[in-house]
């Protein structure tokens, strides 16, 4: 488990974040975007790379029909973007988002309706 250091102003002291920590953050910014669903997998579909520049970070979501992708791409990004650097005071370097796949409502079972008898034959009571 990676621990990331952050002295803010010089302060005497530290405070450190895990590498979970800020994927709990992501994964939290990701429930609050309507019309995506995590990649079920152990990881949740979640890369984070911290590097000098930032916390670079990879997403797999599955989108839901009737969602423009590059608008959910977008609004995500803005969403762990916010939510990471409000939170922790890092800066996101980038968000990458990959839409694996789209989830389709369910259709409705109609009822179905009773087959015509064939000619000359009368239906069964």
């Amino acid at each position: 488990m990676a621990s990331i250091k952050y002295n803010p102003n010089g302060q005497k002291g530290k405070i450190t974040y895990s590498a979970d920590i800020v994927s709990g953050i992501v994964v939290l910014s990701l429930q609050e975007t309507e019309g995506i669903e995590l990649v079920p997998s152990k990881n949740k579909g979640i890369k984070l790379y911290f590097e000098k520049e930032g916390i670079f970070v990879d997403i797999s979501v599955i989108a839901h029909y009737g969602y423009k992708v590059p608008d959910l791409a977008f609004r995500i990004q803005q969403n762990i973007k916010q939510m990471v650097e409000s939170m922790t005071k890092y800066k996101i370097a980038k968000v990458d988002v990959h839409v694996t796949s789209v989830v389709f409502p369910e259709r409705k079972a109609e009822p179905q309706e009773a087959a015509p008898a064939p000619a000359g034959e009368q239906p069964q009571a």
